[in-house]
């Protein structure tokens, strides 16, 4: 989840699927994907600041491996918005302010995802270092049991760099728009922004913030992401419904 300030307060950027999307068709969701081979790497920590492989993975809860979901999000973000959460040697935020700058890594950008280049060589190559401290674990989904196509999902929340402007790929997303979380969940309850259950709940998650700088302590502050996994229960008008953790129903209902 990428926020930002703005005068009515702060935004959160969101992402339009493909209408040809496989599960996903049509649906506002935040930039994200799998964590890939090529986002795994020994020597993470050379190419990452401001947290180790020994923090990411504690954070996660898994034995190793864990700074390789940061590295994915970042290149997640790079491939499907354009925005990349990288420093230069100075720990300046890279900034796409300048023409040929933005060029170079538009065509970065294309090179990482048809998978000509790694991220990792991306950043080596231009003296950057991923900026995975700025970037805070907010929430951990699990699709129900029994659903078609499963997923173990982690989202992050970080601020949107002051001098990148966010552009959807018009390959795998198809619009893009910047809001308000509680507008967005506004929109969702009138029918026009279609959304899944984790992107509506992080939505709320956040919307009780108004300022990005409030929301990153808070998210840095948490000691432990609980796992949600939904559950699935019959129901005599729609066929079945989701239940969450803490719903009527949701204790009693088969995992």
């Amino acid at each position: 989840m990428l926020v930002r300030d703005a005068a009515a307060g702060m935004e959160v950027f969101m992402l339009r699927r493909n209408l040809a999307s496989v599960g996903w068709s049509g649906l506002h969701l935040f930039p994200g994907g799998a964590v890939d081979e090529e986002d795994r790497h020994a020597d993470l920590e050379h190419v990452c600041r401001g947290r180790s492989e020994e923090q990411a993975s504690a954070i996660l809860g898994v034995d190793s491996g864990g700074l390789a979901f940061w590295v994915a999000a970042v290149r997640e973000c790079f491939e499907e918005a354009g925005v990349l959460l990288a420093c230069d040697a100075e720990g300046h935020v890279i900034s796409f302010a300048d023409d040929a700058t933005s060029a170079r890594f538009e065509k970065h950008r294309a090179a990482v995802d048809t998978g000509e280049r790694r991220l990792l060589d991306v950043c080596r190559a231009e003296g950057l270092t991923i900026n995975a401290g700025a970037m805070h674990y907010f929430s951990h989904w699990i699709t129900p049991v029994g659903a078609p196509r499963r997923y173990d999902t982690r989202f992050f929340v970080a601020a949107a760099p002051p001098e990148q402007v966010p552009l959807h790929d018009d390959r795998e997303a198809i619009a893009q728009l910047w809001v308000r979380p509680g507008d967005a969940l506004s929109r969702h309850a009138a029918g026009e922004l279609e959304m899944i259950p984790p992107t509506v709940e992080n939505l709320k998650g956040i919307a009780r913030f108004d300022r990005t700088a409030d929301l990153l302590a808070a998210a840095a502050a948490i000691a432990e992401v609980p796992t949600i996994l939904p559950r699935l229960a019959d129901d005599s008008v729609t066929g079945v419904r989701i239940l969450l953790p803490g719903d009527d129903g949701y204790d009693e209902c088969l995992s």
